[in-house]
């Protein structure tokens, strides 16, 4: 009878713990624990390439790193450019999964980056060349001709045909990879995304300035389309103050670098460049939008997403709550000091600028085996113990 109670004990257990949701991968918790590739992990979290890749959960991956003295070598191939490194981080994340197993076995292939996924790869220079070398090598190439091979030197980390870490021995790299749009002209960058009214709006009050002394140091740009200011419950700009337009135009823009992706997981209020009036965001799926508190707004597309700026379009105007109808006549907003700054990154990713001299590899960290480790999995083992021991 015990024996029988203690085995239906043991399996209701094993039950609990498979019924267990798996907790999200997180590159920059997981790389967190491997100092070799320290300056990598860096460069995911300024240009948000680690919640391009967290975001794909469902996706197999393959994410290529380089060592801290590799990076540094890309990062001069790139002008130390943060648009450009953006480009070849995409390129180093590849959507599929890939180890020694699977190249022996299938050979050599072409697979698809997150950078071709982006659209911003010219033809199919977006993907990468999976090479099956001699003996037990294999490695990766861009796909252009005569590409160098970069040989996988470490398989840092393998969960099979689910997600894996390859260390290469140098940059995946092609003519073109480093060419980024010029945002050196931000009203022809509005107007030729349909935003005509909202450059022409932003220029005669001033703002547009305000928004190109925060570009160099990380904003995101909400701009909407000409037909938006005709939209039935949008306000009549052309009858509002200069200082209620002023409040209006700066409610567009946070003083801080964020993608449509990135924004997903953003907790908490937004604090936007108008003064006291924030924004919260609403993710479902691949819909992102942004809430005022009076209304949502869906954040469209992206225009430009060159690091540390981002313009995104919106379907409808954010409106500040106070400037609804009946709401008391704004004051004047004053002329901004100094541009905004930039959010601050990750605490699990420092900046670039931070001092990366130690190359020392070591074993993963607890983050490592956290951003694996099924959520409650510790205390329903706890609770299952005490269960099966007071059985025995």
């Amino acid at each position: 009878m015990a024996t029988q109670r203690f085995t239906a004990a043991l399996v209701a257990c094993l039950l609990l713990l498979l019924a267990l949701p798996a907790r999200g991968r997180n590159i920059t918790a997981i790389l967190a624990g491997y100092k070799e590739y320290k300056l990598y992990n860096q460069y995911l979290s300024e240009t948000k390439v680690c919640d391009e890749i967290n975001s794909r959960q469902s996706t197999s991956m393959s994410v290529l790193v380089l060592s801290n003295d590799a990076m540094t070598t890309l990062a001069s191939d790139a002008g130390d450019s943060l648009p450009a490194i953006k480009n070849a981080l995409r390129l180093h994340s590849v959507l599929d999964y890939y180890d020694r197993k699977k190249v022996k076995k299938y050979g050599d292939e072409s697979a698809a980056t997150l950078y071709q996924a982006t659209g911003d790869a010219a033809s199919t220079t977006g993907n990468v060349k999976v090479v099956d070398q001699e003996d037990k090598n294999y490695g990766f190439s861009a796909a252009t001709p005569g590409a160098r091979i970069c040989t996988v030197t470490k398989e840092v980390e393998t969960h099979p045909f689910k997600f894996a870490i390859l260390e290469v021995t140098a940059p995946i790299e092609f003519d073109g990879l480093f060419d980024t749009p010029s945002t050196d002209n931000l009203t022809r960058l509005l107007e030729r995304a349909g935003c005509k009214v909202f450059a022409s709006l932003a220029a005669s009050t001033g703002v547009l300035k305000t928004y190109e002394a925060a570009m160099d140091k990380g904003l995101t740009l909400f701009a909407v389309n000409d037909d938006a200011f005709q939209a039935k419950d949008a306000p009549d700009v052309k009858a509002m103050s200069k200082a209620n337009l002023t409040k209006l135009l700066q409610y567009h823009a946070l003083p801080s670098y964020n993608t449509k992706t990135s924004l997903k997981s953003v907790k908490g209020p937004l604090r936007t460049l108008a003064a006291k009036a924030d924004v919260t965001v609403v993710a479902k799926g691949d819909d992102v939008s942004l809430d005022t508190g009076k209304s949502r707004s869906r954040v469209a597309s992206t225009v430009v997403d060159s690091v540390p700026f981002c313009l995104l379009t919106m379907d409808t105007l954010l409106v500040p709550p106070e400037l609804y109808v009946g709401a008391p006549e704004a004051a004047p907003a004053p002329a901004p000091a100094d541009a905004p700054q930039g959010s601050p990154p990750a605490a699990d990713a420092p900046s670039v600028a931070a001092d990366h001299a130690d190359h020392k590899s070591k074993k993963p960290s607890a983050s490592s085996a956290v951003a694996w480790r099924p959520a409650g999995a510790l205390a329903a083992v706890a609770v299952c113990s005490v269960v099966l021991a007071s059985l025995l």
